[in-house]
């Protein structure tokens, strides 16, 4: 059961980072390069992960809840700063 959950998740994270690659041969408004897709598959992996391991350890359901809602905020907030800069940090080459 476990083994087939994280198979799961992984290819889910995997068919989101396929999206960009099939938008961008139909349109010119996706313009990702090698370091985006590395960037984002350690995010979405990374987050993955993380939740895999929330999921094997936390016996609580609601600390599960909490916990995955905490990593999936630091993914979207980190995701966003890296794509529009929300923040203006340098992380996001502000």
């Amino acid at each position: 059961m476990k083994n087939k959950r994280l198979t799961g998740i992984m290819l889910t994270a995997t068919a989101i980072l396929i999206l960009p690659l099939i938008a961008m041969q139909f349109t010119q408004e996706v313009d990702w390069d090698l370091r985006d897709f590395i960037i984002m598959g350690i995010l979405l992996y990374g987050t993955s992960l993380c939740i895999e391991l929330v999921m094997r350890k936390v016996k609580s359901t609601e600390k599960r809840l909490l916990y995955c809602g905490a990593i999936l905020g630091a993914l979207f907030l980190v995701w966003a700063e890296l794509a529009v800069g929300i923040f203006g940090t340098p992380f996001a080459g502000s």
